[in-house]
């Protein structure tokens, strides 16, 4: 979408000036900076998750979107209603329209970054007004003759400016002022969130034909425990209850959680063991006997820890001879010629 000289991405400069940004670090951000960042942003997106809106009526419909509230990381009746669609969104159709050519993006020049990024935080700034309005006229939180129209446009406003702090949020931690993506922050948040609360929720519910019950699984099997003459029928009901989250539910999620941090470490030492053996084949003796990485610069000292790799090492610790045998022959070059 570039004849005759235009682009899609010059649309985007004008606007370039108003859009809310967080600006880059212009230092190296230190590791407890950065928890802090990532502790202030955690702390409010829990925040605005129990915020109710203002304005809404009770609604005692089911919720039409319950099964994606986890990956949304969204919370029916709050201020993270949206949660991070709007950013999922903007980013999967900008990216569908660069991979496929509609749109002209250089990612080689900073300036194209700059307004690709632009356009896709504008484009989320319009997702997240259009999925308000869509919200309020749906009737998801009351009938819009009822609600009016002063309460329709709060709820608008608020769900709109929800939107755009999670939007920086995201932005602070993908410019490298947190640890990791502020997508995947906030959904392994709200699923943590929901995993705590399902299992030590302390509200309580009235199932029918067996009266009161505690919501959370750990509660209640205390619960049962000490309230049912048969322990044994008490410990069947804490696994396997169905009006509520139960043991199994617990255990099973736990499970799962366990078998992918298993595998996730396995593929991770396994690609670190295909990297370092790699390093090790092409670290030989010819590559150490460039310029003045010799063996007599290396004051005829090998390493004892990479010794079979026959690599040069100068004469220092292990942990430094480690570091450099781990390099490739540039690294060890660069590396050497520093302890001359």
């Amino acid at each position: 979408m570039s004849s005759g000289g235009f682009r899609f991405l010059n649309l985007i400069k004008p606007v370039m000036c108003v859009l809310p940004e967080v600006a880059p670090p212009d230092r190296r951000i230190p590791f407890k900076e950065k928890l802090l960042w990532t502790s202030i942003s955690l702390f409010v997106f829990l925040v605005c998750c129990q915020i109710p809106l203002y304005g809404m009526l009770q609604s005692k419909s089911a919720d039409p979107l319950y099964w994606m509230r986890v990956i949304l990381a969204s919370n029916r009746g709050t201020l993270m209603e949206l949660g991070i669609s709007p950013i999922i969104t903007s980013g999967m159709v900008m990216q569908l329209l660069a991979g496929s050519r509609i749109i002209d993006v250089d990612q080689s020049l900073k300036e194209d970054r700059m307004l690709f990024q632009g356009a896709q935080k504008l484009f989320g700034m319009l997702i997240t007004l259009g999925e308000a309005v869509a919200y309020v006229m749906s009737g998801m939180y009351g009938d819009l003759r009822q609600l009016g129209a002063g309460n329709a446009i709060l709820i608008i406003i608020q769900l709109f400016f929800a939107g755009i702090i999670v939007i920086l949020l995201d932005e602070l931690m993908q410019k490298g002022y947190g640890m990791g993506s502020g997508v995947s922050l906030f959904i392994a948040t709200n699923l943590c969130e929901s995993i705590i609360w399902k299992a030590f929720s302390p509200t309580t519910m009235n199932s029918p034909g067996k009266g009161t019950e505690f919501e959370g699984a750990i509660v209640a099997t205390f619960h049962f425990l000490a309230s049912k003459t048969d322990k044994v029928q008490a410990v069947k009901e804490a696994f396997y209850r169905q009006s509520a989250p139960n043991l199994t539910n617990l255990l099973a999620t736990v499970l799962v959680f366990f078998i992918v941090i298993y595998f996730r470490d396995s593929v991770w030492i396994y690609q670190s063991l295909t990297r370092r053996s790699v390093d090790n084949r092409d670290l030989t003796q010819s590559n150490c006997s460039t310029l003045q990485t010799s063996r007599s610069f290396c004051r005829r000292r090998w390493c004892p820890i990479c010794i079979s790799s026959r690599s040069c090492c100068i004469d220092a610790s292990n942990r430094t001879c480690w570091s450099i045998c781990l390099a490739n022959g540039k690294r060890l070059i660069l590396v050497a010629n520093q302890f001359q």
